[in-house]
């Protein structure tokens, strides 16, 4: 099997490889968002509102420990990425290797974790009675197949970090499509409820993974699964955990965090936690094309900043700060102007469909600001910088939030401003982590370096150049 499928991108226009790159990534974070949401329109509309508030209501506790994952995810494409670009074969096929061991392992964890901590995680989201059976079984059976999820996440990473985003855009449609196909059946057929759209997200998810691992195992390029070579190489395992640990610990607290944001919310009734969960779903679809685009700049500034191309790098962030605020204003005021049509897709029920709307029209503007933090945070991944976009986020997401909701509650509990301001929790906490990472995005290397120039030189220049300034400052 050849290597056509890679993607050189130290070359060649850079907005067009960034789009190249990221439209296939957009159409797969599509159909990825489809699992759930297909789920949740399936029991909306076939089983009832309390399951309707069971499965979409779990998101929060699936991504609390799928975050983990998706951060050391995070931290393999970085490093594969930058040997594809530098490369260098035998560190390339080391990390690959070792990915895939620790895959194997998080796998284990996740799901026996996941499994244990289902009910205690309801009981904290104060989740009601009359949804807390439901989202117990879905929950359980999403847990006990979440390896599918897991291997997919990390494999396509692989792929994605030389270059290659269609292939897996390919095998998610058709696992996609398969998940449509298998919900209609255990529900609508089989009559399984809540348990039908559990076991076809699992089954659905571990075919794809399947079908990327068969991809990198016939491969005969550098980056390929070796079964008979696996293992940890701990160089590359340090390195992927300097980048992707801080990723996954940030992931994890927020979405630890937004188990109490779903809490505040569960106060107000089913009703409300469907609107909510109605909302997050068309949520999910709007932020698309920035999470795409954040991806595909981490890539490209990774394979660029692995060759040295430093002003190359910061045309691609520029590039696609640009890209993702177009795409997502426009997304974003179709999404308001027709909201309580798109929401009727979901439910017929008018109160569900109050709500929901009324957290579309106040939050979806402020997704502006999120297309800055994450291309931002996305290119200080891409060079190796885990750190500062890991506390900024904690910093934003989890403290600043968590601080805004219990203001929210002492003054407001009880009133119609309680539900507004739970509104502006999320829009909040993207403002003032925008504003941070802007700040740190300039003082980055990345913003400083020149081509050709050794960028960790760099750093010890400029780190040195601080404490003598320091110095002079406190003799003076």
């Amino acid at each position: 099997m050849s290597k056509k499928h890679d993607s050189d991108m130290t070359q060649g226009v850079v907005w067009r490889q960034i789009l190249n790159f990221a439209v296939p990534m957009m159409i797969g974070l599509v159909f990825q968002q489809l699992y759930n949401t297909v789920d949740t329109i399936v029991v909306g509309q076939f089983v009832g509102k309390e399951a309707l508030a069971a499965v979409g209501s779990t998101g929060t506790i699936i991504n609390m420990l799928v975050s983990l994952s998706s951060g050391l995810s995070a931290g393999a494409m970085v490093m594969i990425s930058q040997h594809f670009g530098a490369h260098n074969d035998k560190r390339l096929s080391d990390a690959v290797q070792t990915t895939i061991v620790v895959t194997f392992l998080l796998s284990v964890i996740i799901t026996f974790a996941g499994i244990l901590l289902v009910k205690p995680m309801l009981r904290m989201m104060q989740t009601p009675d009359d949804v807390f059976d439901a989202a117990v079984e879905y929950l359980t059976i999403y847990y006990a197949g979440i390896i599918g999820l897991i291997f997919y996440n990390m494999t396509s990473g692989i792929m994605r970090a030389v270059g290659d985003s269609r292939r897996p855009l390919y095998f998610l449609i058709f696992s996609a499509c398969t998940n449509i196909v298998l919900d209609l059946l255990f529900v609508v057929v089989f009559k399984l409820g809540v348990a039908g759209v559990a076991y076809a997200t699992v089954l659905s998810q571990l075919l794809s993974a399947v079908l990327t691992l068969y991809v990198l195992t016939k491969t005969d390029a550098p980056y390929a699964i070796r079964w008979r070579k696996l293992r940890i190489s701990y160089t590359e395992f340090k390195r992927i955990l300097s980048i992707g640990l801080p990723t996954s610990i940030q992931q994890a607290v927020t979405s630890f965090s937004n188990v109490f944001v779903q809490a505040y919310i569960n106060i107000l009734g089913s009703a409300c936690m469907a609107g909510w969960s109605t909302y997050g779903k068309l949520d999910a679809f709007v932020l698309v094309p920035m999470q795409a685009i954040s991806l595909a700049s981490s890539t490209f500034v990774g394979q660029n900043y692995g060759a040295r191309q430093y002003e190359r790098s910061r045309k691609g962030v520029n590039a696609s700060l640009v890209l993702s605020e177009v795409i997502t204003i426009a997304l974003g005021l179709i999404v308001i102007f027709f909201a309580p049509q798109l929401m009727r897709m979901f439910t017929k029920d008018a109160e569900v469909i109050e709500f929901a709307v009324l957290f579309v029209r106040i939050i979806t503007p402020f997704y502006v600001c999120n297309c800055v933090n994450q291309i931002y945070a996305g290119a200080l991944r891409g060079i190796g910088d885990a750190i500062i976009p890991t506390v900024v986020m904690l910093a934003s997401f989890v403290a600043f939030r968590q601080v805004f909701l219990f203001v929210n509650k002492s003054l407001f509990a009880g009133t119609e401003t309680y539900l507004y301001g739970i509104s502006l929790a999320y829009p909040s906490g993207w403002v003032m982590c925008t504003i941070l990472m802007t700040i740190f995005y300039r003082k980055s290397i990345l913003f400083k370096a020149k081509d050709g120039e050794d960028a960790r030189a760099l750093k010890d220049k400029l780190r040195l150049e601080r404490k003598l300034q320091r110095s002079r400052k406190h003799k003076a």
